[in-house]
């Protein structure tokens, strides 16, 4: 059994078959491939696939395509960056405008996440420009009005999934897990534990009983500026840090950057408006309130079995 720490989630990997894993940090993150013997030689090119993905959608490399379209305004898009940025619309109209990925302005100028970071007062929220419509992608060109950012950290990891996982698979290469922080494919039988932010328990744990299912979460414990009211998860509407949802976890097998978009966009809706959002996509999700009120959803079985809850929580 092998325990991969991520986020919330704490994978075991259950393959008959023997298996190798590799883990590179790529994304300012760990991103761990695991696959048979016989196809670990395709690992190094995923890996290549990921560092690719990484330069075109980065917002903090300089020679990244969306750092230069941050910095001039204007920029030629790479497959890659023309192919997120045409998924950032979708997932933009599908949430209601709740993933916004103009929101750079905030997470990248004001917050500064990841990078010199500090705390931001309440009329530099208030000014910030947020606004999808200042994005201008037209024959894989693309232009944004003065003020605005962008940043694609709300989907970026779960693309560099799907893009490495479409290579296992043209490949044929069936046990197959890609793990990069709270984004993973899991294309044979996993087992999860979903650990406690808070301590070192266990909330739950179950199996999948699909092939090729994605599992994300997105929490507002991971990246802040000195307590979690200043979290990484912005709400694009009222320009400021989300504090209803410790985590939200999402399972299906729709593609990862779905996923890793869905679970960012519910996490800044108003709670009601989130849980209907998340019943018509039909996932399967393991949220964490922020009064520790666990809740899980009724579907969970399409996608696991043998789910064990830790007794002394409210469901």
């Amino acid at each position: 059994m092998i325990r991969i720490p991520f986020v919330l989630l704490v994978l075991a990997l259950y393959i008959e078959a023997k298996t190798l894993s590799r883990t590179q940090i790529i994304m300012s993150t760990f991103i761990t491939i695991s696959t048979q013997e016989e196809s670990a030689k395709y690992i190094e090119n995923a890996f290549n696939i990921i560092k690719d993905v990484d330069l075109s959608l980065s917002s903090y490399n300089p020679s990244a395509t969306i750092f230069l379209l941050n910095k001039n305004r204007h920029a030629e898009l790479d497959n890659y960056t023309y192919e997120a940025l045409k998924l950032s619309k979708k997932y933009y109209v599908k949430t209601d405008g709740y993933f916004d990925v103009t929101i750079g302005s905030i997470t990248k100028d004001l917050y500064r996440f990841g990078d010199d970071e500090r705390l931001v007062s309440s009329q530099e929220l208030a000014n910030a420009k947020v606004s999808f419509n200042a994005l201008h992608v037209k024959k894989k060109r693309a232009t944004l009005d003065d003020g605005i950012k962008i940043d694609l950290g709300g989907m970026g990891k779960g693309f560099a999934v799907d893009r490495a996982a479409e290579f296992f698979r043209a490949k044929g290469a069936e046990n197959i897990t890609i793990s990069a922080s709270g984004d993973i494919r899991c294309v044979h039988t996993c087992k999860i534990d979903v650990q406690d932010p808070f301590s070192d328990g266990v909330l739950l744990s179950f199996e999948t009983v699909k092939k090729d299912l994605g599992i994300t979460t997105s929490g507002n414990y991971n990246r802040y500026v000195e307590s979690t009211k200043n979290n990484h998860l912005i709400n694009p509407k009222e320009k400021k840090s989300q504090t209803k949802f410790i985590s939200i976890t999402l399972i299906s097998d729709m593609p990862s950057s779905d996923l890793d978009a869905y679970a960012t966009a519910s996490s800044v809706m108003p709670m009601k408006k989130a849980y209907k959002f998340l019943e018509s996509l039909g996932v399967g999700y393991i949220i964490l309130q922020n009064d520790k009120r666990l809740v899980v959803s009724d579907n969970i079985s399409k996608y696991t079995k043998d789910l064990v809850v830790n007794n002394t929580l409210k469901k």
